[in-house]
């Protein structure tokens, strides 16, 4: 009797453990788990960069923002992934900046070189210009080339905050701060002499808005921008949208930018407030669309901050953010290193 029971276990034992066998086995070869997605938190930078700019760098695949100078002489930033940020210099030095307060920069590629577009301001209205430097990488060094708009000169208040855009072959500068938004077409050398065709110079929006940038989508151009004072919560990002860059730009209803109309894509939060003066926006390697801008924390009070949210498209293709308020945490943009 102990000799049968001990061969039974045996025979229980033996096919318990070629069942689990062969459990484990179809397990593994009918599933491959997803790997875990990976997050990040806002702000991106913990650190004052306000009205930042983005631009990849075409040969390496990394990424550089640039932001209005609370670091001194115009701050360099690099990423691998659009999430991890590191300072890795200055746009210019003590001994070859431009005299003045640097703000704004504007970062894009012309003729196979970097161009940085800034805002300058001497406390005056007018007086404010847009100069631009050049360099080979978006690193630096960057040679500074002067004056492309002077306020006086061109008739516009506050002449800063501009954008650069290229379409159907010519070149566009966007401008202007709570004095009406305006746009010049550009005359661009292929040695980088840049100058304004001051005849085509042309109101696009109204006084209510500062730090226009141009967004192209399923044939509409989208004009984003921001409203309010920077310091508190009626500061917001804002867009309007035309089927011509020139515009006219209009909101949902059919109200035109030229009359102050818009369209509310992102507000404050609990946490956040302050949000606007967006980067132009990029997209990552899974073709899906994100947005830099800069702002406060709420519980500290410190800003001006840079965050970093992906836009959505609605059924009638306008942009929004999830929610309509900055994240707090968010699946990391798709970025490939491959191929560079």
């Amino acid at each position: 009797m102990r000799k049968y029971l001990t061969f039974m276990l045996m025979i229980c034992f033996i096919s318990v453990f070629s069942h689990c066998g062969r459990s484990r086995t179809a397990t593994v070869s009918s599933t491959v788990p997803d790997p875990p997605a990976r997050y990040y938190v806002n702000p991106v930078i913990s650190q004052s960069t306000p009205d930042p700019t983005v631009i990849r760098d075409l040969q390496t695949g990394l990424y550089f923002l640039y932001g209005t100078e609370d670091t001194r002489n115009i701050p360099i930033y690099r990423s691998e992934n659009l999430v991890d940020w590191t300072l890795t210099g200055t746009v210019f030095t003590d001994e070859v900046r431009p005299k003045g307060n640097l703000w704004a920069p504007e970062i894009c590629r012309i003729k196979d070189k970097y161009v940085l577009f800034y805002s300058l301001w001497n406390g005056d209205v007018w007086t404010s210009l847009i100069g631009y430097a050049v360099a080979d990488s978006p690193q630096g060094p960057f040679m500074d080339k002067g004056a492309v708009i002077k306020s006086r000169d061109i008739g516009v208040e506050q002449s800063i905050d501009q954008y650069y855009i290229e379409d159907k072959g010519k070149s566009y500068l966007f401008w202007g701060s709570f004095r009406n938004i305006y746009a010049v077409e550009l005359d661009i050398t292929d040695e980088l002499v840049i100058t304004v065709k001051e005849e085509t110079k042309q109101q696009i929006a109204g006084n209510a808005f500062e730090g226009t940038n141009i967004y192209r989508y399923k044939g509409y151009y989208y004009l984003f921008a921001s409203i309010g004072d920077f310091t508190n919560d009626t500061y917001r990002t804002v867009v309007g949208r035309s089927s011509n860059l020139l515009g006219p730009y209009a909101d949902k209803e059919g109200k035109l930018m030229l009359d102050n109309g818009y369209e509310v894509v992102m507000g404050n939060s609990e946490q956040f407030y302050g949000l606007g003066h967006n980067a132009g926006l990029v997209e990552d390697d899974a073709g899906q669309t994100w947005m830099f801008y800069h702002g406060y924390e709420r519980q500290t009070k410190k800003g001006r901050y840079v965050f970093l949210d992906k836009v959505f498209w609605d059924d009638q293709d306008w942009p929004y953010i999830q929610g309509g308020i900055s994240s707090t945490k968010a699946v990391i943009p798709v970025i490939h290193k491959d191929g560079f």
